[in-house]
């Protein structure tokens, strides 16, 4: 039962700070039109804004790889070495490991497919 309000709980909490962070916007067809043509006739070049935040995010992306495996390696050796209570410890242990290394790679997966599909709507996409 603990585990399960614990599952809930980070739910819970994903759910609210997708709530928090995210905009609302009503637009209809027409404005969204609108508003690429006025981008398209503004001297504003949003190729170098791309590339900037796909750096980015390649960046965050390989330095949650680095860590998640430094992270994986150590608990895997710390496994191995430890007793059977350490061990049950280290068990407890690799669930938020996982939770995290999920949501990193989650998270900048999302944000590569945004930036992606922001350079394909502007047309200074590859």
């Amino acid at each position: 039962m603990k585990k399960l309000s614990k599952i809930f709980a980070v739910l819970l909490i994903l759910a609210i700070a997708m709530v928090a962070f995210t905009t609302v916007a009503n637009a209809t067809a027409g404005d969204v039109a609108n508003i690429f043509q006025k981008a398209e006739e503004s001297n504003v070049d949003t190729g170098d804004m791309t590339t900037v935040a796909g750096n980015i995010v390649n960046i965050i992306t390989w330095v949650g790889i680095i860590v998640a495996i430094i992270v994986l390696l150590v608990l895997g050796i710390k496994y191995m070495m430890g007793s059977a209570a350490e061990k049950a410890e280290y068990k407890k242990t690799m669930i938020p490991y996982l939770v995290g290394a999920v949501l990193i790679f989650g998270a900048s997966a999302i944000v590569q497919a945004v930036v992606k599909m922001t350079t394909m709507t502007t047309g200074t996409g590859a």
